[in-house]
């Protein structure tokens, strides 16, 4: 049932003088997203391999974070590596408007795993930019402009796609005109419906939902676009009934329903994609992440036929240099090749089953800092308090500096120990590759067991 995550025998080798360089030109001359420039230190990567990757010093980290949640096969897979190789021996890059083997045949793997009727593929080189044009689509498709969103998300940081996000990282580039309106999704464990029960979230967050419409008019709106499972957010899985409710009031008020399964598509989760988990099919919806593991950017929208009927004879006002790119579709199509020769999506699921889930609920007894455990597959989140009773986060939201030391504290007992941890406000993301083994796994959970008891001198 496991496969292999380490693909070879590199190792690290120590070669300071080389990583300073590294680092000393980076700093020189790189300009680093999300961060204040003066700030920062980024590690100098040496290489990578599975679940691993190391620096210049010989230091070796367990990568609990997938890169930014899309190596979902690892490092350095060999046939992936291969597959990019003899591409670009063949044909390294060719325009968008001409039809190439590599594009076509990732357009037909992944529309064969798209739930429904997504049969028609348009790429991208992102996941913000697949936003970008899937909210495009509904737009022109319905003759409407209002999209809304939700408040726990992150769809992307281009022009639409950030103000779409509900995150603080939407706060400064926030223009208020892009015709967005935000509701509240369900998440029981901070519940902005005082809801009890599962059942009573899902049926108030969809009441939430409906007076929202109420008041902008059904009749305004052009989509309503969640993530099937939010990722950086907080990895909230949402109830039972949920996903169908929004589904049959879109349906209701011809509202184009977009699924954004950039973070969690792609065998995240333990199935192809998110959304059949909870049987519910989009008329869009995006992808990115581990189309590929991310060797070579690609993106793209999964377009219903109802919606693709729209642009059969009417064209479609957007698109790429790099749509489909020769490099990024092979890669796409040994990556998926891979998942299914080595039962990457059922492993994941077996390994959230019986090593991830139970490993880190039974932290969680053991760590008075943890609050709540919540995901499925290999998509994990810890919620960190400083209270278990009220609930209080281990941060307060969207901290930075001293008011955020405590989590500061914990990455820093995680990086000691050889865990590279995923951190957003009071959370952490156990988010390693779908195909991490079972040891992998127990290791990471033994760094988060020291980690998690840094985190609880900060409780009270």
């Amino acid at each position: 049932m496991t496969p292999h995550a380490s693909h070879g025998s590199h190792a690290p080798q120590v070669d300071s003088a080389a990583g300073a360089a590294v680092k000393a030109a980076d700093r020189a001359h790189v300009f680093h997203s999300w961060s204040a420039q003066g700030l920062i230190d980024p590690l100098a990567v040496a290489g990578a391999e599975g679940a691993y990757f190391w620096d210049y010093d010989g230091n070796r980290y367990l990568d609990f974070t997938s890169g930014l949640v899309f190596t979902n096969i690892g490092y350095q897979h060999p046939t992936v590596v291969a597959a990019i190789q003899e591409q670009a021996g063949k044909l390294a890059t060719f325009a968008p408007a001409f039809a190439i083997e590599a594009r076509s045949e990732a357009a037909r793997l992944i529309a064969e795993r798209t739930p429904g009727d997504l049969d028609k593929i348009f790429f991208t080189n992102g996941g913000a930019e697949a936003v970008e044009n899937a909210v495009r689509m509904a737009r022109l498709h319905t003759g409407r402009t209002k999209v809304l969103s939700a408040y726990r998300s992150y769809h992307g940081a281009t022009s639409t796609a950030i103000n779409l996000t509900g995150d603080p990282r939407r706060w400064p580039s926030d223009n208020g005109s892009a015709g967005v309106v935000r509701f509240w999704a369900p998440f029981l464990y901070r519940s902005p419906f005082y809801a009890e029960t599962e059942a009573e979230e899902c049926a108030r967050a969809l009441q939430h939902l409906e007076d929202t419409l109420a008041f902008e008019g059904p009749a305004t709106i052009a989509a309503i676009i969640l993530e099937t499972i939010p990722g950086t957010a907080g990895i909230m899985t949402p109830p039972p009934g949920y996903l169908a409710g929004v589904r049959e009031i879109c349906d209701r008020y011809g509202i184009v329903f977009v699924l954004d399964e950039v973070m969690a598509g792609f065998g995240r989760t333990g199935k192809w994609f998110a959304a059949e988990h909870f049987d519910v099919t989009p008329d869009l919806m995006t992808f990115a992440k581990g189309v590929n593991s991310g060797y070579v950017p690609l993106g793209g929208v999964a377009v219903s036929a109802e919606i693709a009927a729209t642009f059969e004879t009417r064209p479609y006002p957007g698109g790429l240099t790099y749509s489909g790119h020769p490099l990024a579709c092979a890669a796409a199509v040994a990556t998926i090749g891979v998942m299914e020769d080595e039962k990457v999506v059922e492993h994941a699921a077996h390994i959230g089953e019986t090593v991830l889930g139970p490993g880190l609920r039974e932290l969680a007894e053991r760590h008075p800092s943890v609050g709540e455990v919540r995901g499925l597959g290999a998509f994990w989140a810890l919620d960190l308090v400083r209270n278990r009773e009220t609930r209080e986060p281990l941060v307060p939201y969207n901290a930075s500096g001293e008011a955020n030391a405590p989590m500061a504290a914990f990455g820093a007992a995680c990086k000691k120990n050889g865990l590279w941890p995923f951190i957003n406000m009071n959370r952490t993301h156990a988010v390693p590759a779908c195909n991490v083994t079972e040891a992998e796994a127990k290791e990471g959970l033994a760094a988060l067991d020291v980690a998690l008891s840094v985190a609880d001198e900060h409780t009270v």
